[in-house]
């Protein structure tokens, strides 16, 4: 893997942290942390034994837990958080690192319907911003709304990349999930929106 033309493995641990932040499936925590302290260890790149903790570093982490909607949870102990609520701490962490580039792998995992597009929305504006957001979807129309280039893959191979628009059909969702579907433009957006043709369905009277 390259980032920024350098190939990962070259860059020292923090030099790495301070551009790319990664969020994986299943993240653990430490024994009795509290959000506000586990969003502040985004904060690890930019510390140093001459500069320690600062009012930069506090302000990111108020806007990440903000950003994330867990503001309000900041006292709490992660271990007594839902799993839709220790997802979004994670990505507050991650957002407090503030980094160029994200990768996420299935972000809105644990997360309600609301708060998915909520998390998808904040990362639409940043990419807006200038940054750079790779991210794991299963759900195919999230991200046909929401990406301006996917990348579909089958047993670990590319088969297909490009705008939503372009590489989404009947058939490549076919050949992904062996799913027999009609891809119609979504009422909200125009990107492409994935409807299912399985049999058994209810069909409206």
């Amino acid at each position: 893997m390259r980032l920024d033309g350098r190939d990962i493995g070259a860059y020292a641990t923090k030099a790495l942290a301070k551009q790319l932040g990664f969020l994986p499936q299943d993240p653990l925590a430490p024994d009795d942390i509290k959000v506000r302290q586990l969003v502040g260890r985004g904060r690890f790149p930019h510390q140093s034994l001459l500069a320690l903790w600062s009012q930069q570093d506090e302000d990111a982490v108020v806007d990440a837990m903000a950003a994330a909607g867990v503001d309000d949870l900041a006292d709490r102990p992660v271990r007594e958080l839902s799993g839709g609520q220790r997802q979004r701490v994670w990505m507050a962490m991650v957002l407090a690192q503030e980094t160029p580039c994200l990768l996420l792998d299935e972000p809105t995992s644990f997360l309600d319907i609301t708060h998915q597009y909520q998390l998808l929305g904040l990362l639409a504006g940043l990419r807006d911003e200038g940054r750079t957001i790779v991210a794991v979807l299963h759900d195919i129309n999230q991200a046909c709304r929401f990406a301006d280039h996917l990348i579909a893959m089958k047993s670990g191979r590319v088969v297909a990349e490009g705008e939503p628009g372009t590489v989404v059909d009947a058939a490549l969702i076919k050949d992904v999930f062996d799913l027999p579907s009609v891809v119609i433009p979504d009422p909200v957006t125009d990107t492409p929106m994935v409807v299912p043709t399985v049999q058994g369905a209810r069909r409206s009277r």
